[in-house]
């Protein structure tokens, strides 16, 4: 089986879907793979260290994606810049795996399914325990939460820590997450390694313990239903419930320094918590860093990708997180993928082995035999 790593061609993207030391163990299971000449720069992978690997270097992407039986990336399929497009370009009959977000990418989706191509999207994997370490949800998010407390505490007019100086004592910063996933949870636990004081939030009540394990202290409303969606993914508030949480949100926030948010419904879409009467009831100078962005964004003023100043409170919206940090974030993706290409590997024949009765491989395929198969993305279509 030849499997082809492409140049990622998004503008903001440093990561590489697949490190050397992945390549390396494919190779030898018997994969033939080959890599886009300077894919992996942007992440500190140099090419030689894919060549030592084993991997076979082209300068032609187009002849890559065309002639390869497998496709390995971090994004998904976008337009080039000489006017064709990634997925068009890729041999129909073709195995994608990527990070596709379907339901934000459906164009993408479309072109998919008219080639041909059999797409897999590692963040529509089941939430098992059998397949946590093929979650790229997870290692991202990861980078996610505590990228995210590193640019709110560059932006904060204060220190995280209580400091006790010759000058007088400063008091620890106050700071608010709301969402408790792995990005959440991180959010938390890397303010609390900094200094600060840290309470937190989730619709769902059994994050709770989880809250309190990496050191925040838990705020909640009690629900009068589930916001429990499966696979531990949150699902949206009633009316009710959720005119409930408004009130404590803007209670709360109002009394801290730094607000992190980074709730998602269902992983993929970020509902609308903040609202511009909640921004300016926040004191001034303090910090809100909404971490929904790529979900479209958890605060109403924010500017994707931007930051502003609302009543003086600073506003960051950053996209794409894990980017910035590209050595780390594509090393675990690269391990996400290895551990789902490996757990249908067929040695014999050295050949990914597409097992339509495995409940995981079904879970997460977007497009399949021309067809889009994923139920969310294709209402989404539909609509």
């Amino acid at each position: 089986m030849k499997i082809a790593i492409p140049m990622e061609i998004r503008p903001d993207e440093n990561r590489v879907a697949l490190d050397p030391e992945s390549c390396r163990k494919l190779i030898q299971l018997g994969a033939e793979v080959a890599l886009e000449a300077g894919a992996g720069a942007r992440a500190f992978f140099p090419d030689q260290a894919y060549q030592e690997a084993g991997v076979t270097l082209t300068a032609d992407a187009a002849k890559l994606l065309g002639e390869a039986d497998f496709i390995a990336k971090v994004n998904a399929p976008l337009p080039r810049a000489d006017g064709s497009h990634e997925a068009e370009l890729m041999r129909p009959g073709a195995i994608l795996l990527a990070s596709l977000f379907p339901t934000r990418n459906l164009d993408a989706v479309a072109r998919l399914a008219a080639r041909g191509i059999t797409a897999f999207s590692t963040d529509c994997i089941p939430r098992t325990t059998r397949a946590q370490a093929m979650d790229t949800l997870s290692s991202q998010a990861n980078i996610v939460g505590y990228k995210g407390v590193l640019l709110g505490a560059a932006a904060l007019p204060k220190y995280f820590p209580m400091l006790m100086t010759a000058a007088g004592t400063t008091l620890q910063a106050k700071v608010f997450v709301i969402g408790c996933g792995v990005a959440g949870l991180q959010a938390i636990a890397t303010a609390k390694r900094l200094g600060a004081a840290v309470s937190a939030t989730d619709v769902r009540p059994e994050v709770k313990e989880q809250i309190e394990s990496v050191g925040g202290k838990y705020v909640g409303i009690e629900l009068n239903q589930s916001a429990q969606a499966g696979g531990g993914y949150a699902a949206e508030l009633s009316p009710e419930d959720k005119a409930r949480q408004a009130g404590m949100l803007a209670n709360h926030c109002a009394l801290v320094d730094m607000v992190i948010t980074t709730a998602l419904i269902g992983g993929v879409v970020a509902p609308r918590l903040i609202d511009e009467g909640i921004v300016r009831s926040m004191r001034p100078g303090s910090v809100l860093v909404d971490l929904g962005a790529d979900g479209g964004g958890n605060c109403t003023l924010s500017r994707l990708g931007e930051t502003v100043t609302v009543g003086g409170v600073t506003l960051l919206a950053p996209l794409n997180l894990p980017a910035t940090v590209p050595f780390h974030a594509s090393m675990m993706f690269s391990r996400n993928l290895l551990n789902f290409i490996t757990a249908f590997w067929n040695k014999p024949e050295a050949s990914f082995r597409l097992d339509w009765d495995d409940e995981l491989l079904k879970g997460c395929c977007v497009t399949r035999d021309g067809q889009v198969v994923h139920g969310p993305t294709l209402k989404a279509i539909q609509a």
